[in-house]
């Protein structure tokens, strides 16, 4: 980073804080609205004989997003993560890299943050010292200093302008020709599954594209925590949840979401990410009649899923025995679709899999035929 652009800042920082206010009996509104006028005014003449791109990166660093700036602008970039001040790293491509540029001071990278949060109503007290939120095209997450011990911490997840498509998934060597037809009729017929791979496999790229494979008659309720899904129609609807750090509105999540969506008459329920009680509920509602129905889930492999998905329904049937949870999960699920990423970076479908049977032992799952009688290799 230009170590003249990071002197420039801190002398006109320490001009800002030695703005002198003589008019007396101000009031604190009156204060604040003067000192800002004579900031805008400060920042103004200190950069007017600057390179223009110079000014503009100081001005970031007062009025926007700082270093964050270029990075958000570039819509290649999926994913930036900022560790502090000084350790800002972004997903391009697939792969990690680190950002050349930083906040020129921690003054800055907390008004940067205090910005985001007042923008996304996201807010981090001693109480919540996490939240989540979405920002523009983004999905932000503050995770406080009370946890990491040292700064601050933000990741910003870009939502994609264009939802996924299966031909775009294709170009991009993720899948085959073979492979659509599978997902073509798991649509078609209705079927119930699971898209399940680790953070960061492209479990949602594969919701919006399945969403795409729709009738455009179709009802759908998309259940998620942060808006990821592209809704397939106007006939659909999202449902989100909600949680307010500051304990004043009651919290609504994903169980109760659930339950509400079953009066809307959907044809297909959608869920963003299984992941805690609700699994239970949706999974009633798969087995009691809401066919063609899906959701995501954190997990490395099919046996790994089920095993996981026995857990999670425990979680809201803690009554219930072992052999009930899997007759559920029997009753409700058809298919299982597994995504990874290489150590390239690079996203790939890795099979399909079918319940068989449920044995004394566990679930019996093989891979799902192939339309022309083929069958996809395991992995």
């Amino acid at each position: 980073m230009n170590s003249n652009l990071t002197y420039i800042f801190q002398d006109l920082q320490s001009k800002i804080q030695n703005i002198p206010l003589n008019e007396l009996l101000l009031s604190p509104d009156e204060e604040s609205l003067l000192r800002s006028q004579k900031m805008d005014q400060l920042i103004q003449q200190e950069t007017a004989a600057l390179d223009s791109h110079l000014a503009q990166r100081i001005r970031d660093e007062f009025y926007s997003w700082g270093p964050l700036c270029t990075l958000m602008e570039d819509e290649s970039i999926s994913e930036i993560l900022v560790n502090g001040p000084e350790n800002i790293w972004f997903e391009k491509g697939g792969t990690l890299q680190q950002h050349t540029d930083q906040f020129l001071s921690d003054i800055s990278f907390r008004n940067c943050i205090e910005r985001m949060s007042q923008n996304a109503k996201c807010f981090v007290t001693v109480e919540h010292p996490s939240a989540d939120s979405s920002f523009g095209d983004f999905r932000l997450s503050i995770i406080g200093s009370e946890l990491t011990q040292s700064h601050p911490h933000l990741s910003l997840r870009r939502h994609p302008k264009n939802p996924w498509t299966f031909a775009r998934l294709k170009d991009q060597s993720w899948c085959r020709d073979t492979d659509i037809e599978i997902f073509k009729k798991l649509i078609r017929e209705r079927k119930n599954f699971l898209v399940i791979g680790s953070t960061g496999s492209g479990k949602t790229s594969v919701l919006n594209s399945l969403l795409n494979l729709m009738n455009p008659n179709e009802r759908v309720v998309v259940i998620e925590d942060t808006a990821e899904i592209a809704l397939p129609n106007s006939a659909s609807m999202k449902l989100l949840t909600r949680e307010d750090p500051q304990g004043i509105l009651p919290g609504i999540d994903q169980t109760q979401l659930v339950k509400r969506s079953l009066r809307l008459r959907p044809d297909r329920l959608v869920m963003g990410e299984v992941r805690g009680a609700e699994a239970k509920d949706f999974l009633m509602a798969l087995a009691t009649g809401h066919a063609g129905s899906f959701g995501t889930l954190h997990a490395q492999d099919a046996a790994q899923a089920l095993i996981r998905l026995e857990m999670l329904i425990q979680m809201g049937a803690p009554q219930w025995n072992l052999t009930a949870i899997r007759r559920l999960i029997q009753l409700s699920l058809d298919c299982i679709l597994v995504v990874g990423r290489e150590p390239s970076g690079l996203r790939v479908f890795k099979g399909a899999y079918r319940l068989c049977s449920l044995e004394d032992h566990g679930f019996l799952v093989e891979p799902l035929e192939m339309t022309e009688g083929r069958t996809l290799p395991p992995y």
